[in-house]
């Protein structure tokens, strides 16, 4: 299966973003812990022109803390500043100003030295659709401003937000690239619920899900669904990924008549589970 989504509101956001970058002192780059170099758009870096960037790893709670630390790692040594947040509880968020202040210091120190009084940093948070950006910025307010849900392509437009007297945010929709070059991108995306449901077989997707957990993180789908059977030794065999999710189909009830297993209806179950952080902590690619 080929995935693509590029709604042509994304089109009109790049454009948007290019136009405002003359007001913009730092970005924020929201990236999903759980995969956080699929999550990033590689359009960003053309569109953003070399602007001072943090890259703030959201839905930390739902990722492998051991990955997230290297995670962080890795793109500090790249030369961003890194953070890891849980925008829904609003753990880590209070870094953010703090961060941004410390981008934009030198900027900060000649306004201070000319006799100005620094006015709030500008920045711009930027993420693919369903990375938590709304959540973020409400997180970031104290109050309810942008437009929260489930659901990638919520936010449709922009709009400047204040952050205390520290910083002002401008939020953008959700912006994916008109084509993955690596379909297990795409794949990856899919599994977190970064593309919408409407345009794929989930019967694929939550295959590559748990064939990636059965891998890496057997103890928890083993535990999660009360599989009986041992860890699969070929990887390759579908058959042996395919039993699997039959397994679990059976315990959910997922049954049709002549005693099938409803694999469509198993696979949404899987799915909403493994995004809602039931079937435990993981992350679904290394940096190494």
């Amino acid at each position: 299966m080929t995935i693509q989504w590029f709604p042509g509101h994304m089109t009109k956001a790049r454009r948007q973003i290019q136009e405002k970058l003359g007001l913009i002192d730092v970005v924020i780059e929201l990236v999903d812990a759980r995969l956080p170099l699929s999550s990033r758009n590689p359009m960003i870096d053309e569109i953003l022109n070399g602007k001072p960037r943090m890259i703030v790893m959201n839905k930390s709670d739902l990722a492998d803390p051991a990955m997230t630390k290297e995670w962080l790692d890795y793109f500090k040594a790249e030369g961003h500043a890194a953070l890891e947040v849980n925008a829904t509880t609003g753990q880590g968020t209070k870094e953010i100003p703090q961060q941004a202040r410390e981008l934009f210091k030198e900027k900060i120190e000649r306004q201070i030295a000319k006799g100005i009084r620094p006015r709030p940093v500008r920045a711009l948070i930027v993420g693919i659709p369903n990375v938590g950006k709304s959540t973020l910025i409400n997180r970031l307010a104290g109050k309810n401003i942008a437009v929260t849900g489930d659901r990638p392509g919520v936010t449709k437009g922009q709009q400047w937000i204040k952050v205390g007297t520290e910083m002002e945010l401008l939020d953008t929709p959700g912006i994916l690239w008109p084509k993955f070059e690596d379909q297990n991108v795409g794949y990856r995306l899919a599994v977190t619920g970064a593309i919408k449901e409407e345009i794929l077989n989930l019967e694929d997707i939550a295959f590559f899900a748990v064939k990636y957990l059965a891998r890496y993180y057997w103890p928890h789908l083993k535990e999660r669904y009360d599989l009986k059977g041992p860890q699969p030794q070929d990887f390759e065999s579908p058959d042996e990924i395919v039993a699997i999710m039959e397994e679990i189909g059976r315990k959910r009830g997922c049954i049709v008549s002549g005693g099938r297993v409803d694999l469509a209806k198993a696979s949404g179950i899987i799915l909403r589970e493994l995004r809602a952080g039931k079937t435990g902590r993981y992350t679904l690619e290394s940096p190494f």
